[in-house]
């Protein structure tokens, strides 16, 4: 009944709910760090637990049950979807560690300064609102390739 495969993709599924799923909340941080000055450094820190702590290890998870399931399963690596995914895949590791990271890092920086209302932060703030739906849009893209997993 239960095949190492089976219980492969249902660890593989369920760290696509943790990951993308708690990305999906950033959008409600950033939302109460706009909206109220008092919320700002408790939402931003928020954030950096979140994609520290819960999002990125699940993101690691996926990638390695992800490959674990193409060996076992005997999916072609070289498959189209499969390749147009860990491309994507690298490129949202490449631009959470070099642009976001650092990015939500200045930010908790500047409000542990008192800074909230300093041009500076309101440029950190104004490009994470563009940043993170950039990063989900990928996240998207990957997860159709998953999920229909189309013969391009």
């Amino acid at each position: 009944m239960f095949s190492f495969y089976l219980v492969l993709k249902f660890i593989h599924i369920l760290a696509a709910i943790v990951a993308v799923g708690s990305n999906v909340t950033y959008g409600v941080w950033n939302l109460r760090a706009q909206n109220d000055p008092s919320h700002t450094g408790f939402a931003l820190k928020g954030l950096k637990f979140l994609d520290d702590r819960i999002a990125n290890p699940a993101y690691g998870l996926l990638l390695i049950t992800g490959l674990i399931m193409v060996f076992v399963g005997n999916i072609p690596i070289t498959s189209l979807w499969i390749v147009i995914a860990l491309i994507l895949f690298a490129a949202v590791v490449v631009l959470g560690v070099a642009f976001y990271s650092p990015l939500l890092k200045n930010q908790i920086r500047l409000v542990e300064a008192g800074e909230t209302s300093s041009p500076e932060f309101a440029r950190l703030m104004a490009q994470s609102r563009r940043f993170g739906p950039g990063l989900g849009v990928i996240v998207l893209v990957i997860l159709v390739m998953m999920v229909f997993q189309p013969h391009l």
